[in-house]
């Protein structure tokens, strides 16, 4: 059985219903950063035998540790049976204001209060934890790479956010965000300095910041 499961499992012994929380995109020079949390039944999931649960159970990790072709097999399979799953965008404009932690955590209580079941803990990737959530919540440094629920809310926030850039490229090719998802990559800070900046790009982060060119309005 996948480790994150089993050690996932020993926490039913203390709480019912558990969520997993994690985001996507905290890097990136343009785009959201994506928040999404998740809740499986992990006591009814690996009772139950097909080749979806299988595959899911087999394959679902920290969503940096798998392939873009893995998460988007994945990603149906996560919706189909967690017990309940919100995705939250925190837009550049929040991150701007906010600061980049900030805004994240931000997405991380909208994505807890989002869901539609109540639940007992929340098991947040990172070290810092949602303020409105805070009392029924724990974090886990590196816990997508450690707890299923968590793994399967990165997945969620990765394949939604790289999709999201996906869309975007279609309006912004100068950009390549096809093939970046706005991080910054060397190709992307020279489109920057050619072209300027969108209204999808962080205006606080540095390459952007010390870019005085406008650019492009949508």
């Amino acid at each position: 059985m996948n480790t994150l499961i089993t050690k996932e499992l020993e926490l039913y012994q203390d709480y019912k219903t558990i969520c997993g929380v994690d985001e996507a995109g905290r890097g990136p020079l343009a785009g959201p950063v994506v928040c999404s949390a998740v809740i499986f039944d992990l006591q009814e999931l690996t009772k139950i035998a097909n080749p979806e649960v299988d595959f899911l159970i087999n394959n679902l990790n920290d969503s940096k540790a798998i392939s873009e072709k893995k998460r988007e097999k994945l990603y149906p399979y996560i919706i189909k049976y967690a017990k309940t799953y919100s995705i939250v965008q925190i837009e550049p404009e929040t991150i701007d204001k906010l600061n980049i932690l900030h805004a994240t955590l931000e997405g991380m209580d909208r994505a807890l209060e989002a869901l539609d079941i109540n639940w007992d803990i929340a098991l947040i990737d990172g070290n810092k934890l949602p303020p409105r959530n805070r009392e029924k919540a724990k974090f886990i440094i590196k816990g997508d790479a450690n707890y299923f629920s968590i793994a399967g809310a990165s997945v969620l926030a990765k394949v939604t956010r790289d999709r999201i850039m996906q869309e975007l490229h279609l309006n912004f090719p100068h950009y390549n965000w096809l093939k970046n998802k706005g991080y910054p990559t060397k190709e992307h800070v020279q489109a920057i300095n050619r072209h300027g900046l969108t209204k999808h790009h962080r205006l606080s982060y540095g390459p952007c910041s010390q870019i005085a060119i406008p650019g492009f309005d949508s």
